[in-house]
């Protein structure tokens, strides 16, 4: 048995069998580096460089062939062998990841996913640099202090050549204000649980029609994977091309069923996603009233999924979450009737989505 991989310490059983387990804490921190990659909110030398941060020992050309070896979620690759033929096969050591988030990564590698954003690194004066743009030009506002007659002064201020600035102070209170507002306090956790999930369930015919869409593509590279053997058996072409073909429908085939078993995972996990939404709702409302804004800076992308400008002493922005804006509809909906009576919600139920949850 060779070296282990990146993650992975060789191991031997009582009866002498040899294998390779899950090395800690480089296994965790692996799993983080394919969560943080699947995101698509850094590239990919970024996070590289954050994992070494975090202890991880990894060249990064090692850390490339890391992310795009399927091993790591459960599959090893055999090679052509005489008359048989190359292809993945499910392996007998524990996953570090799993496939989903394989095939998530790979399609962020691959440049499906989605856009990247540089790291911003901020101060506590400065908890909404990264979120601001100038309203007169639209650029990334950033955040500097300058010496007054007695103290020092904290500004968001433009680049550039464009002389904008604003009090940094005066807008962290005026959205901490509007966060505070928009921020629904909730007081029946289970009502709302209940009401959310009925919604999203009453909207799973558009994932049907996923699932179909993929059941169809599963079938298509099937059909081509037995015209190809047809071809093979006739001699229209010849071994070696088709296990080449085989290899990539194959390929194919086991990234649409990992697609259609997320898709199953969703409605089994929609519960258990809504509430953390909302567990993470009454957190953000506990750390508005006793703390400052710095203290949710990791959660106001998902409250403002758009850039915010600040103007006319007031925040505004193309649009804020949509799991927070659904449940203060439904406080709206409900009036002061938030003690878990039974009220017609149906009107509601196109207002959710899972794309909404923090």
């Amino acid at each position: 048995m060779g070296l282990a991989p990146v993650g992975y310490v060789n191991k031997t059983e009582e009866n002498g069998k040899k294998y390779i387990a899950p090395k800690e804490p480089d296994a965790s921190i692996l799993r983080w580096s394919f969560e943080e990659i699947a995101k698509g909110d850094f590239n990919t030398e970024q996070i590289w460089k954050q994992a070494r941060l975090k202890g991880l020992k990894c060249s990064k050309n090692a850390f490339w062939q890391v992310i795009r070896n399927p091993l790591y979620c459960g599959k090893i690759f055999l090679p052509q062998y005489k008359d048989g033929e190359s292809r993945f096969v499910q392996g007998q050591h524990e996953a570090i990841i799993s496939e989903s988030l394989y095939y998530e990564v790979q399609d962020v590698l691959d440049g499906r996913g989605r856009n990247y954003r540089p790291k911003i690194k901020t101060l506590d004066e400065f908890p909404m640099r990264g979120f601001l743009i100038c309203p007169n030009c639209e650029k990334l506002l950033t955040g500097s202090k300058s010496k007054g007659r007695n103290r020092y002064y904290a500004y968001y201020h433009c680049v550039g050549g464009c002389k904008h600035r604003v009090n940094a102070e005066k807008v962290n209170d005026v959205i901490k204000e509007d966060l505070l507002q928009f921020i629904p306090k909730i007081e029946n956790k289970e009502f709302y649980q209940e009401a959310i999930c009925k919604a999203y369930l009453e909207q799973t015919n558009q994932m049907q029609l996923e699932q179909k869409e993929i059941l169809i593509q599963i079938k298509d590279f099937e059909d081509r994977l037995s015209h190809m053997r047809d071809l093979l058996a006739t001699r229209q072409i010849d071994a070696e091309d088709y296990r080449e073909i085989k290899s990539q429908y194959n390929m194919k085939i086991a990234a649409f069923e990992s697609q259609l078993t997320t898709l199953n995972n969703d409605v089994g996990n929609i519960q258990s996603l809504i509430e953390q939404g909302i567990s993470k709702i009454m957190e953000i409302n506990h750390n508005l009233e006793n703390g400052n804004i710095m203290e949710i800076r990791n959660e106001i992308g998902s409250i403002y999924p758009e850039k915010m400008q600040f103007k006319n002493n007031g925040v505004r922005t193309a649009r804020r979450n949509d799991f927070i804006r659904y449940i203060n509809l439904i406080n709206k909906k409900l009036g002061y009737k938030k003690n878990g009576t039974k009220v017609n919600l149906s009107t509601l139920s196109r207002q959710v989505g899972v794309a909404g949850l923090l």
